[in-house]
């Protein structure tokens, strides 16, 4: 039964198209739109190497040389004595250097000893004080230990007491 709508003049107009193709064309567009951003999201964020993988494969690996617990008497502004102990890594770039400066340690020790019983407990007040302190014994071991270098000072433990 067809719908026929009489428009003035007496003719008769054609039958209103119904809308139903219209929005099933206006969903399977909107489903394929969906689908191809899913799809291009999906590639770009999970496919090829990951940014974690291609950044730890560019760190150089390094080594980690222990050196024994210092305890040093600082020097004393007043009566009461000081000690501080200290747990230092050496940070090195290969084994080679590793094995090189293993018959230095008595040199680099000696350095150290030296250099820390001239300090007071006020200078190693602060971010700045330790970082004063590990550029100053990183630069005291790669004079001990010259030709070969250290890359870094690692503090494992310091205690000021």
């Amino acid at each position: 039964m067809a719908v026929e709508a009489e428009v003035e003049g007496g003719e008769v107009a054609a039958p209103a198209k119904k809308k139903l193709p219209i929005m099933l064309i206006a969903m399977v567009v909107a489903a394929v739109v969906l689908l191809g951003g899913g799809a291009a999201a999906y590639l770009l964020l999970f496919s090829g190497p990951k940014a974690e993988d291609t950044h730890l494969a560019a760190m150089p690996q390094t080594f980690i040389f222990n050196l024994p617990t210092m305890t040093v008497n600082l020097r004393g502004d007043g009566g009461k004595e000081q000690f501080m102990k200290l747990t230092v890594a050496l940070e090195v770039a290969n084994e080679e250097v590793m094995t090189e400066i293993q018959p230095r340690m008595a040199k680099v020790v000696d350095a150290f000893q030296v250099y820390l019983r001239e300090l007071r407990k006020s200078d190693l007040e602060g971010s700045a004080g330790i970082y004063r302190l590990k550029e100053e014994l990183r630069r005291r071991v790669n004079i001990a230990i010259f030709p070969a270098q250290v890359e870094s000072i690692l503090f494992k433990e310091i205690l000021v007491q």
